[in-house]
């Protein structure tokens, strides 16, 4: 098959994507001038049909060939009746009635918008060049992903020019598309590259053979993750309506054959695939919102069956690496240990003594033979503090490294398996945001990672084992900036909880307190505010505004605890600490509430929109991206894809009378009423999956209709009637712009 032939195979899988990359203008095409681009041959592959049948939760699978049949069978189309003819042409008239609307509107905006669009264009183009694609190092070989390409490199090669071109999205003809995910073979024989679209949750894993002639060995559709288990042997999932449920496992080389080894079935879990650092096992992951179960597929053996490491233990979380026949295991398990207790083993250098305090903990690092992996073998290595989250965890052949966070502020904890000790080092006081570089190697004597803050472009640092010190990398041709004032505060919430804000500002601003405030939050699913570089964040620093992150109970800022603070029965906690974050802010002279806006996407609307009811006085402005904003009807609403997973986080209001008063209470278009409301701007996306579009055109009609009605109620001098946009998008799927759409938003 010739690529054209692979360009017809993937528009029959209905592949259709646009391309982004996170670092480069999408305008930027590849380097080819430099590059030695080599020939690409496609082999035609087929694939057995098969039966297929159920199992139960959790079930191991014996062998058997891939069906291109989907598990479960759908239910043929409903006969509609009239409610449902009515109900779509609802939604059609007022997807209609506010898409003129923002027609209407948006020209209003067309001289500031251009301005700011050249402004963000000149910052992206600055820092994109200064900030390079991750590499991906094996042996003496690199391996990086620039504008749709996929290079590979000797390590040696320091200017990366004759770099070998092993994929180009460009050459196939689909330059819409991006590259979601890498994965080479221990061999380094084979690559498996996912595709994605923006316009679709589901992903194509498409598998090279690598060589003098790199060809096109294997297409699967709707993949989610994937991971080699040994030289020619990958394992992938496959996912349907948001669900991952199946893993699968397919060969290249002597036996060609695709089988499905595990399944799940209970519907609040999720499964994916992860490699232990060294290569040992490849782990098969299923987790709810509370609950996880793990398998092993020894990768020395990978046709065998998975075996399990310790069943499902409701509230009990856990995550599996692998040193010296010793399984470690990162968990939620047992009872919180006193400080004094877990040190037995293991004594603490202190560098910066006040990152530690005599407190409780409720995350642990364990460790059991592989043998005996239940839980009854588990013994504790290291505990965190108390509200402490733990953001990544690298394995390496002596030590590993736990990237942590706590009250805002970055640091490591380097645990050495050979001196038994536990090296604290805390990171420059404007990061916010980790990103660990692929280590592929793990008797590597250095950790590459970058750091970044939402005024802050990404810096490299790197930790060395050897020298046992944290290593600044070689200045980047864009200095970071000194400009910017980074504070971090404490809120203290309707039940005296802390609650920490990071809060950002030029240092040349005068009188804070007349400068407009943009004010962040989120608040759910154990989720941490997401504060990497953003080009318009540095914008509005450089114009004069001031950017807060309100960490509110719900997201995952402060470990398990501070999410389970903020969800189910305990939701309103998180609105009473945006509320106290927000009143803190003003009266520290932060901004006033004439010039204060809030942002939020996705859940983060449920608390935004609750505050825009209860509060309305406190902001001027509301910004939402995709916003969650129907509670209580979408979690009444069991044919949605995520609504039975949801309910660990949200409550169950079908069975649950309480549960139902509770959600009504704050739920955002529960509560919209006659009152004096800020501006509102959401954008939406007509093929959002997780937030149903017919939700928010119902929530901004309702808004709308309050906000009138209030208007023609009061007939006070200067009365000011807001502006309500809702900005429907054919393009795009949820919250996940690429830069170009995020320029246009």
């Amino acid at each position: 098959m010739c690529c054209t032939g692979l360009r017809n195979l993937l528009q029959g899988l209905r592949f259709s994507a646009k391309y982004y990359s996170k670092h480069n203008s999408p305008q930027t095409m590849c380097p080819y001038s430099k590059i030695k681009t080599k020939k690409c041959h496609i082999l035609d592959c087929s694939e057995s049909a098969c039966t297929y049948r159920t199992a139960p939760p959790g079930s191991i699978l014996p062998c058997r060939f891939f069906s291109c049949k989907e598990g479960t069978k759908v239910p043929s189309k409903r006969k509609q009746n009239t409610s449902i003819v009515t109900s779509d042409l609802l939604h059609k008239n007022l997807l209609k009635s506010e898409q003129e609307n923002w027609n209407d509107i948006s020209p209003t905006y067309k001289a500031a918008t251009k301005r700011i669009k050249a402004k963000l264009e000149e910052l992206h183009n600055m820092y994109a060049l200064s900030s390079g694609s991750p590499r991906m190092r094996f042996e003496e070989n690199v391996y990086f992903e620039e504008n749709g390409c996929i290079f590979l490199a000797k390590a040696d090669d320091a200017d990366e020019g004759n770099a070998d071109i092993l994929f180009s999205i460009e050459d196939l003809g689909f330059s819409d598309a991006f590259i979601q995910r890498i994965r080479i073979s221990p061999d380094q024989k084979y690559m498996a590259i996912s595709l994605k679209s923006e316009n679709s949750e589901e992903a194509t894993c498409i598998i090279m053979k690598l060589g003098n002639f790199p060809v096109v060995e294997k297409i699967i559709p709707s993949v989610f993750s994937f991971e080699w288990a040994a030289n020619d042997v990958l394992y992938y999932t496959t996912q349907k309506n948001l669900k991952c449920q199946n893993v699968f496992m397919t060969s290249f080389t002597y036996q060609k054959h695709t089988k499905l080894v595990y399944t799940e079935t209970d519907a609040r879990f999720f499964v994916d695939l992860y490699c232990t650092k060294d290569r040992r096992f490849l782990t098969i992951n299923s987790n709810s919102k509370t609950t996880s179960e793990v398998w092993l597929v020894d990768c020395r053996h990978p046709f065998e069956s998975p075996t399990l490491v310790q069943a499902r233990t409701t509230g009990v979380i856990y995550h599996i690496e692998h040193r010296k026949e010793q399984l470690y295991i990162l968990t939620t398990y047992g009872e919180p240990a006193e400080y004094k207790a877990i040190w037995t083993d293991y004594y603490i250098h202190r560098i910066n003594l006040d990152t530690y305090c005599r407190s409780y903990r409720n995350s642990k690092l364990m460790k059991a033979p592989v043998a005996s992996s239940g839980k009854e073998n588990w013994q504790l290595v290291y505990a965190l503090e108390k509200k402490t989250k733990l953001v990544d965890f690298e394995m390496f052949s002596d030590d590993c490294i736990m990237f942590l966070k706590n009250a805002g502020h970055l640091y490591l904890n380097v645990i050495s398996f050979v001196s038994h000790s536990v090296q604290s080092i805390q990171l420059p006081t404007w990061a916010c945001e980790f990103e660990l570089e692929s280590h592929p190697e793990h008797t590597t004597s250095t950790c590459y990672f970058q750091l970044s803050s939402p005024v802050h472009p990404p810096k490299r640092f790197a930790y060395s084992f050897k020298e046992n010190n944290l290593i600044e990398q070689a200045v980047q041709e864009v200095p970071i900036i000194t400009n910017c004032h980074t504070t971090r505060l404490l809120a203290k919430s309707k039940d005296e909880t802390l609650v920490p804000i990071t809060v950002f500002h030029n240092k040349n601003s005068k009188e804070l307190h007349r400068r407009p405030l943009l004010v962040h939050v989120y608040g759910a699913y154990g989720i941490d505010l997401h504060m990497s570089f953003k080009e318009e964040k540095l914008m509005l620093i450089e114009e004069g505004w001031i950017l807060a992150y309100c960490h509110v109970r719900g997201g995952g800022e402060q470990g398990l605890s501070w999410h389970r603070d903020g969800c189910q029965h305990n939701k309103l906690k998180g609105l009473h600490d945006l509320r106290a974050c927000i009143t803190l802010l003003h009266k520290l002279g932060f901004s006033q509430p004439k010039r204060t806006a809030l942002a939020a996407a996705s859940a983060g609307g449920v608390l935004a929109g609750a505050l825009c009811n209860t509060d309305p006085a406190l902001i001027r402005a509301m910004v939402l991206q995709a916003p969650f904003v129907d509670v209580l009807n979408t979690m009444m609403k069991t044919h949605l894809p995520l609504t039975i997973e949801e309910q660990e986080e949200w409550g169950n209001p079908l069975e649950d009378e309480k549960c139902m008063k509770y959600i009504k209470s704050y739920c955002p278009y529960q509560n919209i009423k006659p009152q004096r409301y800020p501006s509102v701007f959401i954008t939406a996306y007509e093929n959002d999956e997780r937030i149903p579009l017919s939700g928010i055109l119902q929530y901004v009609q309702k808004l709308r209709k309050a906000a009138l009605d209030h208007a023609s109620r009061t007939s006070k001098e200067g009365n000011w009637i807001p502006n309500i946009i809702l900005d429907v998008q054919a393009d795009g799927s949820h919250c996940d712009s690429s830069w170009e759409h995020s320029l246009n938003e």
